[in-house]
């Protein structure tokens, strides 16, 4: 597992993860449903990138964002919020 505290480790983990693979930018980009050009600031480690995005990415490549150190919440707890206007 990896820690990632930035958008330029992000980029750089992933880029990694992409040659492992030995996937081109342009073949994760189709994969991934993005254009090429995300991919380019994706892994230069741009910091305004939209999330589903980068989710799609990192699904692409067979990978999975897991948190730590955050307090867990049940399913209830989502209901709540959205019940609340939170």
């Amino acid at each position: 597992m990896i820690s990632i505290r930035s958008s330029q480790q992000l980029g750089d983990a992933l880029r990694a993860a992409r040659k492992q693979l030995g996937l081109t930018q342009p073949q994760l980009a189709l994969a991934a449903g993005v254009g090429v050009r995300f991919i380019v600031d994706l892994e230069a480690g741009k910091p305004t990138l939209r999330l589903e995005n980068v989710l799609r990415v990192i699904d692409a490549l067979g990978g999975e964002i897991q948190l730590r150190g955050l307090p867990s919440i049940a399913t209830d707890d989502r209901s709540e919020d959205s019940v609340h206007g939170a």
